[in-house]
């Protein structure tokens, strides 16, 4: 189900660092890449504990990679 208040950019940060597979996302964030792409699609809201790992691997802010617009 998709959350309409929870957007990401994670696609973009993986653009922004020399187009970072999801695959390599996946293992940098501890999960797989089948949840990655649910997360980019707004499918799939993420653990908070995902989601700071997420950041931790694009080494920026939480958010940075997620925006929750109520």
């Amino acid at each position: 189900m998709a959350n309409p208040l929870l957007k990401n950019n994670i696609r973009r940060l993986r653009f922004d660092r020399n187009e970072m597979t999801q695959e390599e996302l996946a293992r940098l964030a501890g999960c797989t890449r089948q949840t990655i792409i649910a997360i980019e699609q707004g499918k799939y809201v993420p653990s908070l504990e995902l989601a700071f790992k997420i950041a931790r691997a694009f080494k920026v802010p939480l958010e940075e990679v997620f925006q929750y617009t109520a």
